[in-house]
């Protein structure tokens, strides 16, 4: 492909020399903005020069330096006597051919095709925008001719895309041992989805990594049968119902329902997943008929303890304690400043300018987020604050009432912290939780010695914590899940417990499929006789199995006596490795699946109520999985 070349109206004399790029030039390649041309007149030496796809200034400065009086080619001056006889084009026409060119050469209906398909999943945007004229002209403008897809070949590319995901999630899960899921329901605008996500750790590189698998409409009346069904069949949609080590769910009475009616306890079972028979079929519409339901045992959200904890204990305490009233009326102060600041753009506005800075509003039933805001009140100074109110319309807040909010913001700042923590979702694991309680714990009852107000309100949630967690303080998998974790190891344990925590690691080391570890050394044939030290025998050889036993033991002592706090020493003791595996793909919250449902601000709103519930969620699973799958429908 050749490239044109024209001259600006304010060239002089000496630039008149210089010929039509047309003629000088050779198209090579696309590199992105740039495009690579060859010059001609620099022939046989190879001269690749770079310049923009929408300017020739590069191109006019190396005639300019390089070639200016040079001699032109016959064919050159054969062009250029043609252009001659034909008149000069504008400088506009030229630019829209080269554009036209470079377009034809680098972009495809296929690939305008894959970027309005991925611009479609990305950001949720209606099917209907396809037939919007604006949109329509603005692909026609940036392409050159080419067009817009309709939306008939958009639901295409959906199922093929939706197909493709599965198929690649599917493969990725088959090569899993391990994996835990999330399950979740979200009720908005009147239609409840249920939502379910999965979650794994990488063998190789021990990264997090997780999946969407439903995000199904959920009609008519939600019982615990329909939730327990909805978990089986996603599990038996990705064959992994028998890989699944936990299902992390909230508190809230639907899955506390399915869990206490259907799950069999670990200790009236010799396997970590019970069936249950003859449970009517919740597919819609379709006959009842037994069937078999696998459920894995279920985790609590520890996240969602902590905020019941933060608001159910805190509230109690506060209500009966001798700051009752200072804490009603100072809230009730700061609640006001939110209000106005959410539905007056002048209390936003005025918060910006006095504050220098954008004044958060608790929008989300979050106590974190609350905490945050209450944070953001008290950075600023009493003068600023003081201003904000008599702005706002709203009571001054009185030195005590501060005083409190300070003390507020300071003895909770532990419990906003652990709350991040559980809330994460690629360096969070089981192993996280006891050592972040017991260190709450701690940081709370430091704060008791100097609290004016709160100390009373600290002893309840202290408490709290206890009888809220004390289910997970006894939980075997929980102090496995903690020991494997090279962070802590048994630092956090009594010494007196921590022996027989030993023998519990060893044991469990020992009941892992040795398929799975990497031997550092592999064991040789005791029979065969490869020198004088294979030959003479003092004794009966111990069995095999005390061997393992011995190096498994050794393997685990030698891993708690490290100290190293990265994931990467684990490499160095494979047994403890698959024991961290197994009990630390289990998340501590249902975080990931909140995500799912509220991913970029996009759940259910109006533009996009007239997809199907099963389109719907094609296009939740593909956006959400893009990260592990690609969306390319090719």
């Amino acid at each position: 492909m050749d490239v044109d070349h024209h001259e600006s109206s304010g060239e002089t004399k000496s630039a008149m020399h210089t010929w039509r790029y047309r003629h000088h030039f050779t198209y090579k390649a696309d590199q992105g903005k740039n495009i690579i041309v060859q010059c001609n007149l620099c022939l046989p030496r190879v001269n690749l020069l770079s310049t923009s796809k929408t300017s020739t200034s590069n191109l006019k400065k190396h005639l300019d330096r390089t070639h200016l009086g040079c001699e032109a080619s016959p064919d050159v001056k054969r062009g250029r006597k043609k252009e001659e006889r034909n008149g000069e084009e504008s400088r506009h026409c030229q630019l829209k051919k080269l554009k036209a060119e470079i377009i034809s050469k680098c972009m495809t209906q296929a690939k305008i095709d894959d970027l309005i398909f991925n611009f479609i999943v990305e950001d949720c945007h209606s099917f209907y925008v396809l037939e919007q004229p604006g949109f329509k002209k603005l692909i026609a403008g940036l392409t050159e001719g080419l067009k817009s897809m309709d939306r008939v070949t958009l639901f295409t590319k959906v199922d093929q895309g939706f197909s493709r995901m599965r198929e690649d999630l599917m493969a990725k899960l088959s090569n899993i041992q391990y994996v835990c899921s999330t399950a979740d329901i979200w009720t908005a605008n009147n239609r409840s989805f249920f939502g379910m996500t999965c979650h794994w750790i990488d063998p190789d590189s021990l990264e997090r990594k997780s999946a969407a698998l439903g995000f199904a409409r959920l009609q008519g009346r939600i019982t615990y049968d329909t939730i327990a069904g909805r978990i089986h069949d996603i599990h038996v949609a990705y064959n992994i119902e028998s890989k699944v080590q936990t299902t992390v769910t909230d508190n809230g009475s639907p899955f506390v329902s399915v869990f206490k009616e259907f799950a069999v306890d670990n200790q009236e079972s010799d396997d970590d997943i019970g069936f249950y028979e003859n449970v009517s079929n919740i597919l819609e519409g379709e006959p009842e008929q037994d069937m078999l339901l696998f459920l894995p045992t279920v985790q609590r959200c520890a996240s969602q303890t902590l905020e019941q904890i933060v608001t159910e204990d805190f509230w109690q305490a506060v209500s009966q304690g001798p700051m009752c009233q200072l804490h009603y009326s100072t809230m009730a102060k700061v609640f006001a400043i939110w209000s106005k600041c959410h539905h007056l753009q002048v209390g936003m506005d005025a918060a910006e300018e006095i504050g220098k800075m954008a004044l958060v509003v608790p929008a989300v039933i979050r106590w974190n987020v609350e905490y945050c805001a209450v944070q953001k009140i008290v950075s600023l100074t009493e003068r600023e604050l003081t201003e904000l109110c008599a702005r706002l319309e709203v009571p001054r807040m009185q030195p005590e009432e501060m005083a409190f909010l300070k003390e507020y913001v300071t003895v909770f700042h532990p419990l906003a912290f652990a709350l991040e923590l559980f809330q994460a979702e690629q360096k969070c694991y089981l192993g996280l939780v006891i050592p972040t309680v017991l260190s709450l714990k701690n940081k709370l009852n430091e704060q008791k010695a100097a609290a004016n107000y709160f100390s009373d309100v600290i002893n309840a949630i202290v408490v709290a914590i206890d009888v809220r967690f004390q289910e997970l303080f006894a939980s075997t998998e929980a102090k496995i899940a903690t020991a494997t974790t090279p962070q802590f190891r048994l630092w956090w344990m009594a010494a007196s417990e921590r022996e027989e925590m030993c023998s519990l690691l060893a044991t469990e080391a020992s009941q892992m499929d040795p398929c799975n570890v990497a031997e550092a050394n592999t064991s040789r044939n005791l029979s065969t006789i490869e020198s004088e030290d294979d030959f003479f025998s003092y004794g009966p050889v111990k069995p095999a199995t005390q061997i393992q036993q011995r190096g498994v033991m050794e393997e685990i002592r030698k891993y708690l006596e490290g100290t190293g706090k990265s994931l990467e020493c684990l490499q160095d003791f494979p047994r403890v490795k698959q024991l961290f595996l197994k009990y630390n793909t289990t998340l501590p919250s249902t975080a990931p699946v909140q995500r799912l449902f509220s991913q970029k601000g996009n759940l259910v709103t109006s533009q996009r109520n007239f997809l199907t519930d099963d389109y719907f969620e094609r296009i939740q699973l593909l956006r959400y999985n893009s990260s592990v799958c690609s969306l390319s429908t090719e």
